[in-house]
């Protein structure tokens, strides 16, 4: 659930009104309900608290700092994919023991800074990789806990392009290799293998898939013993899936109720990875009606924000509910397809989508936005990204101002030959 509603025609972020925002601010804008944040992080933590879960928030859904800091205030651990994210979640107040570093690339800066920062675990994705860490542990004279990312050859029934658990994938290690690295701890003196790794994909519907890749793992915590390795730690990734229109996703309680059978058996640490769940249903996209046109046969209703600001439906074709920012007076619906300005065919939010007539100057709201929505905006076609705010109660907060255009280009030097 989130706290997006109408009252009295008013569509409403918590106690404050869409409107309201975007008349201060301007759009295109990001608008962030803490409360409905803060609800889905505790929902997920309570499901798992029979067997003390750690919850780390996957950053990359959403790397604000505002939001970074109610999570790690909550207690939150976090899931960091990049140098910049690690330093994020660190500026943000992230207790080092509560972040865990995965990426299939972890460069030789990162992985130093990682391990000067003293973090939990590395998720690690191949034997150079482990090579690599175990260089870097042995100049700084450090011993560092990993995982080991499995490759658990599960279909979780996504999008191809966020499936991270089949054979073809780029992600994981596959079982034989995993073994392999088993029989050859020796090696690295300076890294603990007290860790398995699994994720799976993202906007996963129902437990299942979830299930068969943690018993799979399983079977490698038994091997890993059968050569002298003590796995104590699983981190069963993220992926839970929300509703961003008609799905009916699994609660936090039903998947746990699922999995803790399992988990509990097994006797293991257990991490989490969820994004999405935590901070998907808590934004919007605020985007503002430019123009409308009729073309053979179409309506287009053309608007401020654009694939720069929201790039999933162009690269997934992903579905986002729409809502006008005001109910009243909307008795006679269209249909439209809802456009942005940018120059390329792939730039839109909705097709034929029925929606109430609308008008140039109204205000609609791109709901579910609030994961991988601004972190996946660019500058293309030199727009200034959008503005971020966080409403809690009945305040509402600029969490990221919007870019300026001299800020866009500031870091951008003409040579001297051309001046």
């Amino acid at each position: 659930m989130h706290r997006f509603s109408y009252r009295n025609g008013r569509l409403m972020c918590e106690g404050v009104a869409v409107e309201e925002v975007a008349r201060e601010v301007g759009t295109p804008l990001y608008l962030y309900s803490y409360n409905t944040i803060l609800d889905h992080f505790r929902k997920v933590k309570s499901a798992f608290s029979p067997v003390g879960a750690l919850v780390c928030f996957a950053a990359k859904a959403n790397s604000n700092m505002a939001i970074l800091r109610a999570l790690a205030k909550a207690g939150a651990g976090f899931d960091v994919v990049s140098g910049g994210e690690l330093k994020r979640v660190l500026r943000a107040g992230a207790h080092p023991k509560k972040i865990v570093f995965a990426s299939v690339g972890k460069s030789i800066a990162e992985i130093e800074l990682a391990v000067k920062t003293g973090i939990l675990f590395f998720n690690v994705e191949s034997a150079q990789e482990l090579e690599r860490i175990e260089s870097v542990c042995r100049r700084l004279r450090r011993r560092q806990r990993i995982s080991l990312r499995v490759n658990p050859e599960v279909d979780p029934h996504t999008h191809s392009f966020i499936t991270t658990g089949h054979r073809a994938s780029k992600f994981g290690i596959d079982r034989k290799t995993v073994i392999k690295l088993f029989q050859r701890t020796a090696e690295f003196p300076h890294l603990a293998f007290e860790g398995l790794h699994i994720h799976i994909g993202s906007q996963i519907l129902e437990a299942r898939p979830f299930r068969a890749a943690i018993e799979r793992a399983l079977l490698l915590v038994e091997e890993a013993k059968r050569h002298g390795v003590t796995i104590g730690t699983l981190n069963i990734g993220g992926g839970l899936g929300i509703v961003y229109h008609k799905e009916t996703p699994q609660t936090a309680r039903d998947y746990a109720k699922a999995v803790l059978p399992v988990l509990k058996r097994s006797g293991l640490k257990v991490i989490l990875e969820p994004g999405r769940f935590i901070v998907g249903s808590g934004g919007i996209l605020v985007t503002r009606v430019l123009y409308l046109k009729s073309s053979h046969g179409r309506q287009f209703a053309i608007v401020d924000a654009a694939m720069n600001d929201l790039l999933r439906p162009s690269l997934y074709g992903a579905y986002h509910d729409i809502w006008p920012a005001s109910a009243n007076g909307r008795l006679r619906p269209a249909r439209y397809d809802v456009v942005g300005p940018v120059c390329e065919s792939g730039d839109f939010f909705a097709k034929n989508r029925k929606l109430p007539k609308l008008h140039p100057g109204d205000l609609l709201a791109v709901m579910g936005a609030g994961a991988y929505g601004f972190v996946m905006s660019s500058n293309y076609n030199s727009r200034p990204r959008a503005a971020e705010v966080m409403v809690r109660s009945n305040k509402w907060y600029v969490v990221r101002k919007r870019e300026t255009f001299e800020e866009m280009i500031q870091s951008e030097k003409i040579p001297p030959f051309l001046r």
